[in-house]
């Protein structure tokens, strides 16, 4: 792709964002996740490739839908209270479409299907904008209306995420799609607490996106996109491979590290507020997913050859490791010790 191109999708897709995120309107919020969508299109369609531009379509597709959803929302709440500020969704049906357009957007069950397709049809970097970047403004206005927002209708939805992303994803070879259902499972974390301690979610959401972000940059350093692949790694970068290891394993939620603290908290807030029996269930499913992390950690840095896998040898370079890639992993499992500091901030 042109670099000009890419620098104005770029600067498109911050733009977007930066205006949905900071908006009090419902149709600047709106004008913001357009921009968002047509910006990333020509970054997912950009190899040309029939998969790539099949994904773009699927992306497309469901985002108009999404964002058909909102504008429908925010006007039927207009026409019954007379308000366009975000804050101020009090109608119920308003609520409802809001949440069905915001799991849309976010890819949470049952609206979950195009996500790992589109993800499996993008490439790593772009595939680090959809998990991370473009999750932000559906958040910001899940945030913003969490005070109105139906609790049960979200819990149901977050259990049934957690569950459903890491259940589809046991049986997974391709990274993109393992981590298109570790992106699902951690949303239903996110979402079954917004509506009791909001900032919990978005510090969920900066962990995540800080630790997935880790993973994406280091797969696409190594080039790896199949389990097979990933197998042949740890002699070519066994440093960067034993980082990875840390990384997926703080994903997961084990303590000590990183991913253990959001999990910790959301299952301490949920106590307290009588949901005990949700905090379970999440905990159990939570098991699923440290299946398939287990499982790519394994891949990455146990299986040493010879082995059984039928895959070609990788050029071994001596490429050094970016040192955005060294501070994200080491700050990927090593944030817990600081959590009091953390939860004084929120």
């Amino acid at each position: 792709m042109n670099p000009q191109a890419k620098l104005i999708f770029t600067i498109s897709l911050l733009m977007g964002t930066t205006i949905t995120i900071s908006s009090n309107h419902w149709v600047m919020a709106w004008a913001g996740l357009e921009i968002n969508t047509l910006a990333i299109l020509p970054l997912i369609s950009k190899s040309h490739h029939p998969r790539a531009i099949e994904a773009a379509t699927k992306y497309f597709l469901t985002q108009a839908a999404a964002s058909a959803l909102v504008l429908f929302s925010s006007m039927t709440n207009a026409w019954y209270t007379g308000q366009w500020d975000i804050t101020q969704l009090t109608h119920p049906t308003s609520c409802l479409v809001l949440t069905t357009a915001i799991a849309m957007k976010l890819g949470l069950v049952p609206f979950h299907f195009w996500f790992p397709e589109v993800l499996q049809g993008s490439s790593l970097t772009t595939g680090l904008l959809l998990t991370t970047i473009m999750k932000l403004p559906p958040i910001a206005l899940l945030y913003m209306t969490s005070n109105t927002l139906n609790p049960t209708l979200l819990t149901s939805m977050a259990i049934l995420s957690a569950a459903l992303g890491g259940w589809m994803g046991l049986n997974q070879t391709q990274i993109r799609k393992i981590l298109a259902f570790s992106s699902i499972s951690h949303l239903g974390w996110m979402t079954i607490i917004i509506v009791y301690n909001p900032k919990l979610t978005l510090l969920n959401f900066y962990l995540y996106a800080l630790m997935t972000t880790a993973v994406f940059l280091t797969l696409n350093s190594i080039n790896a996109l199949k389990l097979s692949t990933l197998m042949t790694t740890w002699t070519k970068t066994p440093a960067l491979s034993a980082m990875l290891f840390l990384t997926l394993l703080s994903l997961a939620g084990l303590p000590p590290l990183t991913g253990f603290l959001p999990k910790w908290l959301i299952i301490q807030e949920l106590t307290k507020q009588n949901m005990a029996l949700a905090a379970v269930a999440l905990s159990i499913l939570s098991l699923l997913g440290l299946f398939f992390y287990l499982r790519l950690a394994y891949c990455a840095t146990i299986t040493l050859p010879p082995h059984t896998t039928n895959h070609m040898k990788l050029w071994h370079t001596s490429k050094p490791t970016s040192s955005s890639i060294s501070i994200l992993t080491t700050v990927s499992a090593t944030l817990l010790p600081i959590s009091p500091l953390i939860s004084t901030m929120i």
